[in-house]
């Protein structure tokens, strides 16, 4: 029995179809060295912030301890970073606070923002204090936030941060890569952290645990809102 040969068109079919697997395995293999590479700079980059973050803590323990041995008193520096949260809905709102808290993003009840604190920014939390809470969060506060409750804003849409190339995509210009770049532009208020903070969307928090006590009293009155510091 003769065994037919294959038609001309088969053959071209499986030539291609082998030279396209060849392209897809090369590319595949070239992708996974890429986001390997990509890997190991992400925690090059980790490290070198946990570093940072270290010795800016030891520095703060030491100058803390030379004042003490000195007789004097160590004040630390003013916070730059703020993490505002709306107390109040929209009833009985003054129109300049109301204004003040659209500006921030805070629309609804329970939404937190973060906010770069200078001389414009501390007078409009003066202006709406009686509606808003806030604080100076530290590193752990703002991991969690982010990690937890952080979305994207993406063409007006609001997307999880899954996965680092939905930052790389949006932050890739301003050198922010991944979330812990993320963090660290928030954390320090880097140069470049506006951008960062118009691509995170507005937290969405739940109520307080066991409820607010006095709304109506400012936070050193054993009320809700106003100025918590560190106790955010």
């Amino acid at each position: 029995m003769v065994v037919p040969a294959k038609p001309a068109s088969l053959i071209k079919k499986e030539t291609r179809a082998a030279e396209i697997h060849a392209k897809k395995a090369a590319s595949d293999k070239k992708l996974k060295a890429l986001k390997a590479a990509k890997r190991r700079e992400i925690v090059k980059r980790t490290a070198k912030y946990y570093k940072q973050y270290e010795a800016a803590d030891r520095e703060e323990i030491r100058l803390d301890r030379e004042a003490k041995s000195n007789g004097n008193y160590y004040v630390p520096a003013e916070a730059k970073l703020a993490f505002v949260i709306r107390l109040r809905g929209v009833n009985n709102i003054p129109p300049k606070p109301r204004k003040i808290m659209k500006l921030m993003r805070l629309r609804q009840i329970n939404n937190g923002v973060f906010v770069k604190l200078n001389k414009s920014s501390k007078e409009m939390l003066r202006i709406a204090e009686p509606f808003i809470t806030y604080g100076y969060p530290n590193l752990k506060s703002v991991r969690e936030l982010i990690y937890k409750r952080g979305f994207g804003k993406i063409n007006g849409q609001r997307v999880a941060i899954n996965d680092n190339s939905v930052i790389e995509g949006a932050l890739g210009k301003y050198g922010i890569v991944c979330i812990e770049d993320l963090i660290h532009e928030i954390y320090t208020v880097g140069p470049h952290f506006k951008q960062a903070n118009n691509f995170l969307w507005h937290f969405k928090l739940s109520c307080a645990k066991g409820g607010l006590w006095k709304i109506n009293n400012h936070f050193v009155e054993g009320g809700d809102f106003g100025n918590r510091e560190h106790f955010i």
